[in-house]
């Protein structure tokens, strides 16, 4: 019993560090607002130059773009996201200019 009462908050600890699909975030933009958020998948673009710029990762569900000052990864690349969002614009229910302001990355390999 002592044991499982100790696991709990652990659980639940790990519980808020999973990902959020991409479309999700698109879907409500406003809820994400200024938060903080993980989200994975493959690098389908990247505009960088000197340790700075941006790429757009694609997790099947959405793309976003990710705004990074870290260097960006390679094309096709599997990266895991953590970072601010950044709310653009909703046109007729469509979320543009949606972004994520990183605050690092990791390639999977």
């Amino acid at each position: 019993m002592k044991r499982s009462l100790w696991l709990l908050p652990f659980a639940l600890l790990l519980a808020g560090c999973g990902t959020v699909r991409i479309g999700r975030v698109l879907q409500d933009p406003a809820r994400y607002q200024n938060r903080n958020v993980s989200v994975e998948g493959r690098v389908v673009n990247v505009i960088g130059a000197l340790n700075m710029g941006a790429y757009e990762v694609d997790d099947g569900s959405g793309r976003i773009y990710v705004l990074s000052n870290r260097g960006v990864p390679q094309r096709d690349a599997q990266v895991t996201v953590s970072g601010r969002v950044t709310p653009g614009i909703n046109i007729m229910g469509k979320s543009l200019g949606t972004a994520i302001t990183e605050s690092r990355h990791k390639v999977r390999y």
